[in-house]
């Protein structure tokens, strides 16, 4: 296939819905993935709100579509692998490679440790880091296939204490996440697949969604602090355009990728109050988190090869 194909999961409603249109505006044809379904052509009325439960991988896929757009719709439980492999792997039988994965499934409990119940744990452990991490294996062999040419953009934040405040849980999941961006980041390196890349992104300021709704609507002067989510696809089709080398391992915000790879320094075209500037909700800097290491850091062990030699 000529166009450039991208996997989505997480891509109901919210962002991950935008993300899908703009690529598919940008030429990209699409797979959109997630749980909810519908008859979309039954949805009335159409298009529906983003935000809402009648925002579905079925209604996305048609407004792609009604766009002129190439799209599919998935289904796809990130809390079971094997759905996940076959969401892959019919990725690649419909459009004969696979170019692009997006991770942007994500479960949400934000509370104390004590407020936390190990099954609200357990799920937000399945859906975030492991579900990233099974799409990520399921992904590689094809993007071998490809030569080694991919992208994969993961929806997790920079690596910093104030993260972990209040929402423990969430944090371990998260973060994980991020660990995995960077740990990749090193296998590709390492192998020279210098065509590969994996980046992690984070919102700067709240973004208009599902989950901000409620706040809004418990107190509406709470929008002048939310962003559209064009901004993150912004960003994303920004990072698929860099050099690979340039955006691999990196952990970074919208905003500041915009500002400081692309150059945007107005950024009120994505308030969702006009005229309103919205409270960033990030550090301003990060740690870094490249030591000095010594020369020699020993023998590296590969279990792998461990397991071989037993055999």
């Amino acid at each position: 296939m000529a166009k450039p194909v991208a996997l989505v999961i997480g891509a109901s409603r919210g962002i991950g819905r935008q993300v899908a249109i703009d690529l598919a505006k940008n030429g990209y044809a699409v797979v959109v993935a997630a749980k909810s379904t519908s008859d979309a052509s039954k949805t009335v009325p159409f298009p529906p709100d983003p935000n809402s439960p009648q925002s579905t991988i079925n209604t996305v896929e048609r407004e792609i579509r009604e766009a002129g757009g190439e799209a599919t719709a998935i289904p796809v439980d990130t809390r079971y692998v094997d759905q996940i492999n076959r969401l892959v792997d019919e990725t690649v039988r419909i459009y004969g490679k696979l170019d692009v994965l997006i991770y942007n499934s994500g479960a949400i409990w934000w509370a104390s440790v004590e407020n936390t119940p190990v099954k609200r744990f357990q799920l937000m452990q399945k859906i975030n880091p492991e579900g990233l991490y099974a799409a990520v294996q399921a992904a590689l062999p094809h993007f071998g296939r490809n030569g080694w040419k991919g992208r994969i953009i993961v929806v997790s934040p920079p690596i910093y204490s104030r993260f972990f405040r209040g929402k423990t849980a969430y944090a371990m999941g998260k973060v994980a996440m991020s660990v995995l961006t960077k740990g990749l980041a090193m296998d590709f390196v390492r192998q020279n697949r210098k065509d590969m890349a994996i980046t992690s992104i984070w919102p700067a300021a709240s973004i208009e969604s599902a989950a901000t709704e409620q706040t809004t609507a418990a107190d509406p002067s709470t929008k002048k602090d939310l962003r559209k989510p064009t901004i993150f696809s912004d960003a994303i089709l920004a990072m698929l355009r860099a050099p690979a080398e340039s955006v691999n391992g990196l952990l970074d915000l919208d905003e500041d990728f915009l500002r400081n790879r692309c150059g945007v320094t107005d950024f009120s075209k994505y308030s969702v109050v006009p005229g309103a500037t919205p409270r960033r909700i990030m550090p301003a800097k990060f740690p870094v988190l490249e030591v000095a290491e010594q020369d020699d850091e020993g023998q590296r062990l590969d279990s792998t090869q461990l397991r071989k030699s037993k055999i």
